[in-house]
């Protein structure tokens, strides 16, 4: 199993940055990809950030150029560097972990989410 842990939210005016971080412990080794999700107020959790284990990183489309995601595997740890951040980027974040399990299934593991809100 994996423990998920996030940090680094809070509130910022629109323009400003933020960093969070998800701190992950357990059976680390069998995680293959760790993620970066949004939850806005009253609608779906999606998709922000990817970093796989090969350190190739993916960003959703309306992310990308603001949002960077990295990892430090020393602290096993991953973060999401946040820029420009804007009004509709309040919500919770969460970390995501993909966890391999044998034969080839994999499940995935959640953190309890950091909220951020941005002021206008």
């Amino acid at each position: 199993q994996v423990q998920l842990v996030e940090s680094g939210g809070g509130l910022v005016q629109a323009g400003g940055s933020l960093r969070l971080s998800c701190a992950a412990s357990g059976e680390i080794s069998r995680i293959t990809a760790m993620s970066w999700y949004h939850q806005a107020s009253g609608k779906q959790r999606e998709l922000v950030a990817t970093i796989t284990n090969s350190g190739t990183t993916s960003y959703t489309d309306s992310m990308r150029g603001r949002f960077t995601i990295s990892r430090n595997n020393a602290k096993n740890t991953v973060y999401l560097q946040m820029n420009s951040l804007e009004p509709e980027d309040t919500g919770v974040y969460y970390c995501n972990a993909v966890y391999r399990l044998p034969l080839g299934i994999s499940t995935t593991y959640w953190g309890q989410g950091t909220q951020v809100t941005v002021s206008s």
